[in-house]
């Protein structure tokens, strides 16, 4: 690894003090220093705009002492802005030679911010809240992370399944995954995601991304979603991890076959007396339902079922 002095960067500071943020030129120097290419597989696209840090960072809420949670730092353009906001860090890295630079870049611009970083070279898929990372017993635990798009909603679904204290968050994803997290029965767009993230909680679109604040520029757009998690699941306080696995199931199966009604995309897995003590009409389709009435119907199943 090389070692880079600040007089090295481009300067991004105001007259309120604030410190320094990634550019475009800085982006490109470190990387060329450390040999890190952009890998498309890893849906590796760098945020090189130091507005775009701020305004994610403001949105997110993030501030002294905050417990946050950062998937694909990559080079550090968004971890520089949540330390610079006084979050404590968590920031997991699948690639190694991004997570070994990580903290060279945060000991050369923010020194002073070292203590509040922790660095995990990990799949975010393969977090559990058995890790040293601290991440399980963090209090008020926020998301905040531009997601590698070919992954974004297993990665989101995964962590909010794992983690009960991540309490909400702020993403970056594609345009096209974003309108699919928020959308709601009847949408063109709303599927099993929509359902999976209404289970946890209320989600919502914060804005819209230019192309021209990464590099490389993806060929797609991109905006942030904004999610706060639930105290309990809305459709029932006393729902269970079994009863959410169950809820689940069916709208995988209704999903999986979303232009067939319910009766025949669920044939097997929920008799027509389930339908009735549920009050779902079998004929509607999974895009008419809300996850509550899903989760009624794996009620009404595992009632006649017991």
């Amino acid at each position: 690894m090389f070692a880079t002095t600040m007089t090295d960067y481009t300067t991004d500071k105001d007259s309120a003090g604030m410190g320094h943020l990634l550019g475009a030129a800085d982006i490109r120097r470190i990387a060329n220093q450390a040999g890190i290419h952009p890998a498309k597989r890893l849906g590796q696209n760098f945020v090189i705009d130091p507005g775009t840090v701020r305004r994610i960072v403001r949105l997110a809420k993030v501030g002294a002492g905050d417990s946050v949670l950062e998937v694909g730092p990559g080079l550090g353009s968004l971890t520089l802005g949540l330390l610079e906001a006084g979050g404590r860090v968590t920031a997991v890295e699948i690639d190694p030679g991004l997570a070994g630079r990580l903290p060279e870049t945060v000991a050369d611009l923010m020194p002073g911010a070292q203590g509040r970083l922790t660095v995990i070279n990990k799949d975010a898929l393969t977090l559990t809240p058995g890790d040293e990372s601290g991440l399980a017993t963090a209090d008020g635990l926020t998301l905040v992370a531009n997601l590698p798009y070919n992954v974004a909603t297993p990665i989101i679904l995964t962590l909010l399944e794992r983690f009960p204290n991540l309490e909400g968050f702020l993403v970056m994803v594609q345009k096209e995954v974003a309108d699919r997290l928020v959308a709601g029965p009847g949408s063109k767009v709303y599927g099993a995601p929509s359902l999976k993230l209404a289970w946890y909680g209320k989600a919502g679109q914060a804005g819209r991304i230019g192309r021209n604040i990464f590099w490389p520029a993806p060929n797609v757009d991109s905006a942030l979603v904004s999610f706060t998690r639930a105290a309990a699941p809305a459709m029932d306080p006393e729902a269970t991890e079994s009863e959410r696995k169950e809820t689940f199931a069916l709208v995988d199966a209704a999903f999986g076959q979303r232009r067939k009604t319910l009766h025949a995309a669920l044939k097997g897995l929920v008799p027509m007396e389930a339908f009735n003590r549920a009050g779902i009409d079998p004929t509607r389709r999974g895009e008419t339902m809300r996850v509550e009435e899903f989760a009624a119907l794996a009620r009404a199943c595992r009632k006649l079922a017991g």
